[in-house]
Protein backbone atom coordinates (compact mmCIF):
# COMPACT_ATOMS: atom_id res chain seq x y z
CA UNK A 1 0.00 0.00 0.00
CA UNK A 2 0.94 3.95 -0.77
CA UNK A 3 0.21 6.97 1.17
CA UNK A 4 -0.29 9.60 0.02
CA UNK A 5 -0.18 12.84 1.96
CA UNK A 6 -1.12 16.23 1.30
CA UNK A 7 -0.33 18.79 4.08
CA UNK A 8 -2.01 21.97 4.82
CA UNK A 9 -4.03 24.02 7.54
CA UNK A 10 -7.46 22.62 8.50
CA UNK A 11 -10.53 24.85 8.84
CA UNK A 12 -12.28 27.21 6.72
CA UNK A 13 -9.68 30.45 7.60
CA UNK A 14 -6.95 28.85 5.58
CA UNK A 15 -9.11 27.72 2.35
CA UNK A 16 -7.93 28.57 -0.45
CA UNK A 17 -4.14 29.84 1.26
CA UNK A 18 -1.05 29.05 -0.82
CA UNK A 19 0.03 26.73 2.05
CA UNK A 20 -3.30 24.29 1.71
CA UNK A 21 -1.89 23.03 -2.03
CA UNK A 22 -1.11 19.78 -1.08
CA UNK A 23 -4.78 19.71 0.83
CA UNK A 24 -6.01 20.67 -2.67
CA UNK A 25 -3.68 18.18 -4.51
CA UNK A 26 -6.24 15.34 -2.36
CA UNK A 27 -9.05 16.26 -2.72
CA UNK A 28 -8.57 15.82 -6.68
CA UNK A 29 -6.78 12.55 -6.44
CA UNK A 30 -9.91 11.81 -4.15
CA UNK A 31 -12.29 13.25 -7.17
CA UNK A 32 -10.82 11.31 -9.59
CA UNK A 33 -10.81 8.42 -8.00
CA UNK A 34 -14.92 8.72 -6.34
CA UNK A 35 -14.18 8.36 -3.11
CA UNK A 36 -15.12 10.73 0.18
CA UNK A 37 -12.63 11.35 2.37
CA UNK A 38 -13.70 10.46 5.82
CA UNK A 39 -12.55 9.26 9.65
CA UNK A 40 -8.51 7.49 9.72
CA UNK A 41 -7.15 6.13 12.82
CA UNK A 42 -5.03 9.21 13.07
CA UNK A 43 -5.45 12.84 12.97
CA UNK A 44 -6.49 12.92 9.83
CA UNK A 45 -8.96 12.37 6.98
CA UNK A 46 -8.45 9.98 4.59
CA UNK A 47 -10.04 7.45 2.42
CA UNK A 48 -8.34 3.72 1.10
CA UNK A 49 -8.79 3.17 -2.57
CA UNK A 50 -8.45 -0.66 -2.86
CA UNK A 51 -8.47 -0.48 -6.55
CA UNK A 52 -5.77 1.70 -7.23
CA UNK A 53 -2.39 -0.67 -8.24
CA UNK A 54 -2.02 -2.42 -4.34
CA UNK A 55 -4.09 -0.24 -2.43
CA UNK A 56 -3.45 3.41 -1.83
CA UNK A 57 -4.74 5.92 1.17
CA UNK A 58 -4.70 9.37 0.26
CA UNK A 59 -5.04 11.63 3.63
CA UNK A 60 -4.77 15.21 4.73
CA UNK A 61 -3.57 15.68 8.39
CA UNK A 62 -6.25 17.72 10.84
CA UNK A 63 -3.12 19.14 12.63
CA UNK A 64 -1.66 22.11 11.85
CA UNK A 65 1.28 22.14 9.13
CA UNK A 66 3.76 22.12 11.56
CA UNK A 67 2.59 19.15 13.36
CA UNK A 68 2.01 17.45 10.13
CA UNK A 69 4.48 14.49 10.59
CA UNK A 70 2.34 12.97 14.02
CA UNK A 71 -0.41 11.99 11.34
CA UNK A 72 1.81 10.69 8.94
CA UNK A 73 3.62 8.81 10.89
CA UNK A 74 0.36 7.23 12.98
CA UNK A 75 -1.15 6.31 9.55
CA UNK A 76 1.94 4.93 8.12
CA UNK A 77 2.72 2.84 11.66
CA UNK A 78 -1.04 1.78 11.25
CA UNK A 79 -1.16 0.56 7.72
CA UNK A 80 1.86 -1.04 8.00
CA UNK A 81 3.45 1.82 5.13
CA UNK A 82 7.19 1.76 4.41
CA UNK A 83 8.68 5.54 4.48
CA UNK A 84 9.39 4.48 0.68
CA UNK A 85 5.65 3.95 0.20
CA UNK A 86 4.51 7.51 1.40
CA UNK A 87 4.48 10.44 -0.98
CA UNK A 88 4.15 13.95 0.91
CA UNK A 89 2.16 16.79 -1.03
CA UNK A 90 3.93 20.69 -0.09
CA UNK A 91 3.54 23.98 -1.47
CA UNK A 92 7.34 25.34 -1.83
CA UNK A 93 8.10 29.10 -2.42
CA UNK A 94 11.55 28.39 -2.98
CA UNK A 95 9.65 27.25 -6.53
CA UNK A 96 8.23 29.37 -9.17
CA UNK A 97 4.51 29.76 -9.62
CA UNK A 98 2.93 26.20 -11.13
CA UNK A 99 6.87 24.47 -11.29
CA UNK A 100 6.47 20.95 -9.61
CA UNK A 101 9.47 19.42 -8.02
CA UNK A 102 9.58 15.39 -7.26
CA UNK A 103 12.49 14.07 -4.60
CA UNK A 104 12.69 10.39 -3.86
CA UNK A 105 14.46 11.63 -0.19
CA UNK A 106 16.18 14.48 1.14
CA UNK A 107 16.18 17.62 4.05
CA UNK A 108 13.16 20.04 4.84
CA UNK A 109 14.45 22.60 2.92
CA UNK A 110 13.24 25.06 5.37
CA UNK A 111 9.35 23.65 5.28
CA UNK A 112 7.86 23.11 8.66
CA UNK A 113 5.51 20.68 7.48
CA UNK A 114 8.35 18.37 5.85
CA UNK A 115 10.57 18.97 9.07
CA UNK A 116 7.77 17.52 11.24
CA UNK A 117 7.10 14.67 9.15
CA UNK A 118 10.96 13.72 9.25
CA UNK A 119 10.78 13.97 12.91
CA UNK A 120 8.48 11.53 13.34
CA UNK A 121 8.82 8.95 10.86
CA UNK A 122 12.53 8.87 11.92
CA UNK A 123 14.14 9.09 8.40
CA UNK A 124 13.84 11.86 5.70
CA UNK A 125 13.85 8.36 3.02
CA UNK A 126 10.08 9.04 1.68
CA UNK A 127 9.24 10.83 -1.43
CA UNK A 128 8.02 14.96 -1.51
CA UNK A 129 6.06 16.35 -4.21
CA UNK A 130 6.79 20.00 -3.95
CA UNK A 131 4.56 22.68 -5.87
CA UNK A 132 5.60 26.30 -6.62
CA UNK A 133 3.67 28.82 -4.95
CA UNK A 134 6.53 31.53 -5.44
CA UNK A 135 8.02 34.19 -3.14
CA UNK A 136 5.65 36.82 -3.44
CA UNK A 137 6.30 40.37 -2.52
CA UNK A 138 10.27 39.95 -0.77
CA UNK A 139 9.73 42.54 1.45
CA UNK A 140 6.30 40.29 2.73
CA UNK A 141 7.37 38.20 5.38
CA UNK A 142 7.08 34.56 3.81
CA UNK A 143 4.08 33.05 6.83
CA UNK A 144 2.20 35.98 5.92
CA UNK A 145 2.69 35.04 1.89
CA UNK A 146 2.14 31.73 2.51
CA UNK A 147 -1.62 32.35 4.75
CA UNK A 148 -2.69 34.58 2.75
CA UNK A 149 -5.81 33.72 0.07
CA UNK A 150 -4.65 32.77 -3.34
CA UNK A 151 -5.70 36.25 -5.53
CA UNK A 152 -8.46 35.31 -8.01
CA UNK A 153 -6.00 35.90 -10.84
CA UNK A 154 -3.75 33.68 -9.75
CA UNK A 155 -6.32 30.57 -8.73
CA UNK A 156 -6.41 29.57 -12.80
CA UNK A 157 -2.48 28.92 -12.80
CA UNK A 158 -2.54 27.18 -9.22
CA UNK A 159 -5.38 24.89 -9.94
CA UNK A 160 -3.48 23.91 -13.04
CA UNK A 161 -0.47 22.85 -11.07
CA UNK A 162 -2.54 20.88 -8.85
CA UNK A 163 -4.28 18.93 -11.04
CA UNK A 164 -0.82 18.36 -12.61
CA UNK A 165 0.64 17.30 -9.26
CA UNK A 166 -1.96 15.05 -8.87
CA UNK A 167 -1.19 13.35 -12.26
CA UNK A 168 2.40 13.36 -11.02
CA UNK A 169 0.94 11.27 -8.10
CA UNK A 170 -0.58 9.31 -9.71
CA UNK A 171 2.67 8.58 -11.83
CA UNK A 172 4.22 7.66 -8.35
CA UNK A 173 1.96 5.52 -7.66
CA UNK A 174 1.95 3.57 -11.09
CA UNK A 175 5.61 3.73 -12.02
CA UNK A 176 7.81 4.77 -9.30
CA UNK A 177 9.45 7.91 -8.00
CA UNK A 178 11.92 7.70 -11.04
CA UNK A 179 9.66 7.97 -14.02
CA UNK A 180 7.85 10.32 -11.94
CA UNK A 181 10.42 12.95 -11.31
CA UNK A 182 11.93 12.70 -14.97
CA UNK A 183 8.24 13.37 -16.22
CA UNK A 184 7.13 15.57 -14.09
CA UNK A 185 10.29 18.31 -12.57
CA UNK A 186 10.38 19.59 -16.30
CA UNK A 187 9.37 22.91 -16.66
CA UNK A 188 5.95 23.43 -17.91
CA UNK A 189 5.66 26.56 -19.80
CA UNK A 190 6.34 26.81 -23.37
CA UNK A 191 9.80 27.50 -24.97
CA UNK A 192 11.41 25.74 -21.64
CA UNK A 193 14.06 23.31 -21.73
CA UNK A 194 13.10 19.98 -21.40
CA UNK A 195 14.59 19.18 -17.98
CA UNK A 196 16.12 20.55 -14.90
Amino acid sequence: MKLLVGLGNPGARYRDTYHNIGFEVIDELARRRGVALGSTPADAIGARVRDWDAGVLLAKPLTFMNLSGRAVADLARYYRIDPGEVLVIVDDVALPQGRLRLRRDGSAGGHNGLKSVIEQLGTDAFARLRVGVGRGDPRRDLADHVLSRIPVEARGELRAAAERAADAAEAFVARGIEAAMNEYNRDPSPGAADSD
